[in-house]
This record gives C-alpha cells, sequence and structure tokens, in this order.
C-alpha cells in the first residue's frame, strides 16, 4: 500500500491518459486513507508518526495509534449518519485531532473544509452554509459558541463535535458530541465489526472530491475549489523530486488547515512519505518548539520568513561592536557563497576556506538559535517574498525556495535547486504549461488543476478556457524560464500620466523593515508618486526607542515621537531606490492601529484587502494626496460581539 512513484504518470501531457495508467495500477495507495492504511501495516507501533506538546511533554503518536483513532473516529462518523459525499468542517489549531478528523471524514467517502478558528460567526455561517456541510469538528468552547449561535441558519447541520473539554461541563445540546464519546462509538462498532474500517478505506477512490479550498476573499466572497485524492497526490509526489524527504525527516505543523500549504506540506505529504509531524503546544511556542525539533524542511510563509530576518537584524544592531563586526564580515562571505550555490556553482577557493570559518563560528550557532540545525530545505508559500529574504537564508546556510500557487492549483511553480533567481518564483512542475497573455496575465496549463469551483460553474468556465486556467495574476517569464510574479491584474495602481505601478512590489520591501509590521502603498490619478499607511512593529520600535533614550509610555507617544518618524523616514528612502520613478512614496501616516481580520482590513489568512482599506480609510488616503500636515481621524471598532465602539486619533503626515 505504500505509494511508488506517479512519474511514469506525471510526465504523460494527457490527463485522460495519466488517469487510465493510475486506474490500472492496483498497487498503488491512491487515496489518503489508503496511504494511512499501508503506513499502519509497515510500521504498526515500531514508529511514531504525530507528536503533540502539551504541558510542557511530546505526546507521541505512532502509525498504529493514527490508525486506530481514525478507525474508532471513521466508524463513529458512519454510525451517526453520515452519507458519501457529505461535508465535514473542522475548525480548529492544527492539532493531530484535526488529522484524525480529515483522515476519518475520508475514509467515509466524505469532503473536508477547513475554517480559521478565530472567524467569526458570520464568516462561519458562510462556510457552513455555502459547503453545505453536515458535521462541523470544533476544538473547544470558543468555536462551540459561535456555532450554536448560528445553528439556525445552517439548515444541513447534523452534529458538533468537539475535542476540549475545558468550560464546557455544563453544556448540554442535542448536537453536541465529544470526541471521546465518538470514540466509544466506534470503539462498539469496530467489536461489531472488525474488517469494517479497512472495507471503507479500500472502497475510497482516486477521483473522489477530498478537499474544499476556499480562496481568501480578497475582494468577493472567497470561492471552494474542489480537490480530488488524485489531485492532491500526484502534487505531493512533484515536490517530493524537489524537496526529497525521507521517513527519517522531522517537520513541525501550526498552518491552520483551511491553508493549502498545511493541507499539501505537511498532511498530505507525511502520509506519502510517513515523515513525523510535530504539533507545537501553542501558537505563541511555535518558534520554541521549532528549535526542539529541528525540523529537516519546513514550509512557511513570507510573513514568518521575513520576521526571522527581523529578529536577526534586531539582535544584531543591539550586539556589542566586534559581535555585530564578526557578524556583517561572515554576512558578506555567506552571500557570495550562497549567491554561488542558488545557480549550482562554486564560489572560489578563498571564499569557500572563509566561509568553513565563519560558519562554525557565525552561523551554524544562529541556525541553532533559529532551529534550522538539520534543515535541508525551506519554502516560502502563500505569497511571493522579498528577493533579500532568499538571499539572506541562503547566505546564513538555509536553503530557500520559492513556491507560487493558488488554492485552484497548489503549486504552479517552484524553485529547483541549482537555479534559483532571487525575485523569481521558479519554472512550472514537470507536465504543466507556462504563459502570458496579451495583457500579461499569468496562464497555467496543468494537470495539477483544481476540479470545479463548487456550485459556481460559471465562475469555473470564467478561470478555465480551452484548459488554460487564468490566474489573475500579473507577471513575467525570465531568460531562464522561471515566473516573476508582480501583483494582482486588478490591484496595480494607476498614477497620474495613465501610468501604473504594483503596490505589492512596494509593500513586500517594506516589510522587510524590521521596524514595520505591515503596511498598504496607494496611487492615485491625479498624483505622480504613491503614498503608504504604515502599521510599525511596536515591539521593534520599542526596543529601539529605549535604545537611543527615546522615552514613551503609549503606542500613541511612540508612533507620534519624531525620532520614530525619522527612523521610518529612512527605511521608507531605502526602498525608494529599488522603486522606479513614478512608484517612489513621498507620503505616509503611521496608522493609530494594526489592521485586523477581525475589522476586514485582513483576510483570515492575513492577506491585505487593498480595496477595503482604501474605502475605510478614505479621508486618509485624501488627505495623503492632499495639502493637510494633520488629520483628526475616528473610526468606529467593530467587537465579536457586535457592540462597536469609536476611536478618536490625531495623525501627522509624514513627507519624504
Amino acid at each position: 500500500m505504500i505509494p511508488r512513484s506517479f512519474g511514469h504518470i506525471l510526465g504523460n501531457k494527457k490527463r485522460n491518459r495519466a488517469k487510465t495508467m493510475l486506474d490500472q495500477s492496483q498497487s498503488l495507495a491512491d487515496t489518503l486513507p489508503k496511504l494511512l492504511l499501508g503506513y499502519y501495516k509497515k510500521f504498526g507501533h515500531s514508529k511514531v508518526a504525530l507528536r503533540e506538546k502539551t504541558r510542557g511533554i511530546w505526546v507521541k503518536y505512532t502509525w498504529a495509534d493514527y490508525y486506530s483513532i481514525v478507525r474508532h473516529l471513521a466508524t463513529a462518523f458512519l454510525e451517526l449518519g453520515i452519507h458519501k459525499y457529505e461535508k465535514v468542517a473542522i475548525i480548529g489549531e492544527t492539532k493531530p485531532h484535526v488529522y484524525w478528523y480529515e483522515l476519518a471524514a475520508l475514509a467515509c467517502g466524505g469532503q473536508v473544509l477547513g475554517i480559521f478558528p478565530d472567524s467569526s460567526p458570520s464568516e462561519m455561517k458562510y462556510f457552513l452554509s455555502h459547503s453545505e456541510s453536515t458535521f462541523v469538528v470544533c476544538q473547544g468552547q470558543e468555536q462551540v459558541d459561535k456555532i450554536l449561535k448560528i445553528k439556525d441558519e445552517c439548515p444541513y447541520l447534523k452534529r458538533v463535535i468537539y475535542w476540549e473539554l475545558k468550560g464546557m461541563w455544563s453544556y448540554e445540546h442535542p448536537l453536541l458530541i465529544t470526541m471521546d464519546e465518538m470514540i466509544k462509538i466506534g470503539k462498539k462498532c469496530v467489536e461489531k465489526d472488525p474488517d469494517l474500517f479497512e472495507k471503507m478505506i479500500k472502497g475510497t477512490k482516486a477521483d473522489d472530491a477530498a478537499i474544499f479550498l476556499y480562496s481568501s476573499g480578497t475582494k468577493d466572497l472567497p470561492k471552494a475549489a474542489v480537490h480530488s485524492h488524485w489531485g492532491i497526490l500526484k502534487l505531493v509526489d512533484m515536490l517530493d523530486r524537489i524537496v526529497s524527504a525521507r521517513e527519517t525527516d522531522q517537520t513541525v505543523s501550526f498552518l491552520p488547515l483551511a491553508l493549502i500549504g498545511e493541507q499539501l506540506l505537511n498532511l498530505a505529504y507525511s502520509l506519502f512519505k510517513g515523515f513525523t509531524v510535530n504539533f507545537p503546544e501553542r501558537h505563541e511556542t511555535v518558534r520554541e518548539n521549532i528549535r526542539e525539533v529541528g525540523p529537516h524542511f519546513i514550509f512557511l510563509s513570507p510573513s514568518l520568513w521575513e520576521a526571522f530576518i527581523k529578529t536577526i537584524r534586531v539582535k544584531i544592531e543591539n550586539a556589542g561592536f566586534l559581535r555585530r563586526f564578526c557578524f556583517e564580515t561572515a554576512l558578506k562571505v555567506g552571500y557570495r557563497i550562497g549567491d554561488a550555490r542558488m545557480l549550482g556553482k562554486k564560489a572560489d577557493l578563498l571564499m569557500r576556506l572563509v566561509n568553513i570559518l565563519s560558519d562554525k563560528v557565525v552561523f551554524r550557532p544562529l541556525r541553532d538559535r533559529l532551529g534550522f540545525s538539520r534543515t535541508r530545505t525551506g519554502i516560502v508559500f502563500g505569497a511571493t517574498v522579498n528577493s533579500d529574504v532568499i538571499r539572506y537564508f541562503h547566505a546564513i546556510g538555509v536553503p530557500l525556495l520559492q513556491a507560487y500557487g493558488s488554492v485552484e492549483s497548489p503549486i504552479i511553480t517552484i524553485h529547483s535547486k541549482n537555479l534559483i533567481k532571487p525575485g523569481s518564483s521558479g519554472q512550472a512542475l514537470r507536465g504543466s504549461e507556462l504563459k502570458i497573455s496579451e495583457e500579461g496575465e499569468i496562464l497555467i496549463k496543468s494537470p495539477f488543476l483544481f476540479q470545479e469551483y463548487y456550485k459556481d460553474p460559471e465562475e469555473t468556465v470564467k478561470v478555465i478556457k480551452e484548459g488554460w486556467y487564468y490566474t489573475g495574476d500579473y507577471g513575467r517569464i525570465n531568460e531562464d524560464g522561471q515566473l516573476i510574479v508582480i501583483d494582482r491584474m486588478d490591484a496595480l495602481q494607476q498614477i497620474k500620466g495613465d501610468k501604473r505601478f504594483s503596490p505589492q512590489y512596494s509593500e513586500i520591501r517594506l516589510r522587510s523593515s524590521p521596524y514595520i509590521k505591515n503596511c498598504v502603498v496607494l496611487g492615485h490619478v491625479e498624483r505622480d508618486y504613491a503614498s503608504a499607511i504604515i502599521n510599525i512593529d511596536y515591539d521593534s520600535v520599542g526596543r529601539w526607542a529605549e535604545a537611543n533614550g527615546i522615552a514613551y509610555a503609549t503606542f500613541t507617544d511612540l508612533r507620534q515621537n519624531q525620532g520614530v518618524i525619522s527612523l521610518l523616514k529612512k527605511e521608507i528612502e531605502t526602498v525608494n531606490k529599488y522603486l522606479c520613478e513614478s512608484a517612489v512614496i513621498k507620503k505616509f501616516i503611521i496608522l493609530h492601529k494594526e489592521f485586523d481580520p477581525d475589522e476586514g482590513e485582513l483576510t483570515r489568512d492575513h492577506k491585505l484587502r487593498r480595496d477595503f482599506v482604501r474605502d475605510k480609510y478614505d479621508n486618509l488616503v485624501e488627505a495623503l494626496f492632499g495639502n493637510e500636515e494633520k488629520i483628526d481621524f475616528t473610526t468606529s471598532i467593530s467587537y465579536q460581539d457586535g457592540t462597536k465602539a469609536e476611536l478618536k486619533s490625531l495623525l501627522s503626515i509624514n513627507r519624504i
């Protein structure tokens, strides 16, 4: 049951022929539950599949434990009345439980969607109603309360399941059932028919729709891209040709199940290769737990990779002269070595000899502190990252690759290890074709595409024409055939003179500053420059202020301080050097608060909703392109309980 390579299939261009070959291959485990069954039979209790840190202790689950729990949950689902093709929504932090429930639902022929655990009740109502979910799996009280609040507006709902008992002792509702109760039901089912679960697994098919992946919804309501078992597994196989995971490897899982990165790169990949997945204790301990695990490969969003660099830079700035000099000298050598390695070359002998010493003295201890002492491959997943981030990690000895994809085609391009051009997103996967339309839109023809948008055939036809998927992204292909993703087609900003520029390019570089947490860059049709609304990184700017003898009591004191404003001016001036004249940032405002998903400024996966921000702060935007020096600003804040409050601030408009 252990998967052999899909290589003989993926090399073919015609999907139908590839599928026929797959169907004829009876030895191939072609669904996620079949992979679980295969590793259970291979390893049993001899190898750890999952580890979760709880109350300071790493709790281990072998492949036999993994299989047994899924077996009991799946048979309990049957007893509770789940039918094939019914939807199971999972809401909670990424713990072993979300893996167990997903595989249990898939073994029943069900389909799974992840929902961000911090989603509001109205957002949950949309996902549950749109998907017609019949079962909802919750982590604990917070999510259960939200579901019970909207239950009457979700007509398909049969059961609400939760696994954390804290705060739930007095809850009594016919919809509610605990994980422990499900396990008991499942055990009785297994006693009656020990072979039932394996029969269920063997009944799953490669073409069955398995995963619903919802788009971010930066402009419209999120759309559900439907993926089959076969589509997910063939993508994992192609990824493995680059990452080359081993059964003995360790990785860390903490991204929400609603993200394609978690579904593909940890859950499915671990079932495909048999490595161990580790789950941090809490979101606040992720970095600490990454260091404990020392993952062999790791997949992070651009903001998380950027955050590691910001931490390093702040530490170095606060270090003594000698340590700072040694690090900066070693980094210069590291850049020479890393730039050569990215192109599959070797730096000159002297640089390699110096780098051996600098790696031993500087970079190896640094990688250990970050948790990357054993990391063979890191991947940026979810959005484009600043090219400096790629170079930086290669310089300190962490091979970092950029991947580009979407919920419709989870991996479209990725760097190969011997041809990494920072600023690009790599080449198309084998078996895929890539081209740019006359308007500059990125088009992909690939066997890895989604099946359809759920309940939206018109939108499906709109984005797939003659086999080409129209991504909605603006970009170009360089001389090496590598894709350069610039921005969303509809995000390009128009400025005076009928010119356009990419705000994302500027925002990516601004966020590389250790003092800027988030930002939005805007243009104006009557102005020949850009402006920015900035969220400062309170911790980093606070440390800088203390180091420079600047006293402050509140966030308002800090953001209004002239020294802080001058600091940000320097950071923006550095970014301006990389921008074309028409995209240079000449004005900025330090916002009185951070952008927040609860207020609609960010999506749940923390992507900026630029149009929403522009509309919400329209008076700020007009002031940025006007002649004002300061602006009195009043905004309303919405809380999850529905209450609202007003916040008044005096914001200064800073000129560069």
